[in-house]
């Protein structure tokens, strides 16, 4: 009894430490915060219903970014509307941090604007393996598609971004 009301509150502080990232892809998803927070409100919901479900040793945020997806699925599908075209941006201050210099969220603003007009299944795409870092296998997996899907859907987004690549070097910072 003790075991596994540690196993619970352990799993809690797990899915805790995730919320950041399943919001941000419920919004490259969704494109609208409010929509983002419903999604994932419903998600943490699912996965404490279902934590039994999940196998320890795997990955916590590739099953959570799986419910995530598939609870988006779901209610596109029950009111039969697909989009695939351009999506309101997020406010400026949504996405961009206040600590950051002016260049750099002016940057990351214009990014972002180009990520919400690419179609969701390119969004969804860049978002697995950009931004989480997942590779191409797991984000497939993800996505339940063929691997070379995900690399024609990175290739395509990668040339609609292209024109980023053009910004002036001194209106954004580089890594190097």
């Amino acid at each position: 009894m003790v075991f596994k009301k540690f196993f619970k509150k352990s799993f809690e502080a797990s899915l805790e430490e995730h919320l950041p990232a399943i919001w941000r892809f419920a919004l490259s998803m969704s494109g609208r915060p409010d929509v983002a927070d419903d999604l994932l409100q419903a998600t943490c919901l699912r996965a404490l219903e279902k934590q039994e479900q999940f196998i320890e040793g795997s990955s916590l945020i590739a099953w959570l970014l799986t419910i995530c997806r598939s609870i988006w699925l779901n209610e596109l599908r029950s009111v039969a509307v697909r989009k695939t075209g351009s999506l309101e941006p997020a406010q400026l201050n949504e996405i961009a941090s206040d600590a950051s210099p002016v260049e750099m969220n002016i940057f990351a603003s214009e990014v972002y604007t180009h990520m919400m007009s690419l179609p969701e299944a390119q969004r969804e795409t860049c978002y697995l393996v950009y931004v989480q870092n997942f590779s191409y296998r797991e984000a497939a997996e993800l996505l339940d598609v063929p691997i070379g899907t995900v690399m024609s859907r990175l290739a395509t987004a990668r040339s609609k971004l292209a024109p980023l690549n053009d910004v002036p070097s001194g209106t954004r910072r580089d890594n190097a």
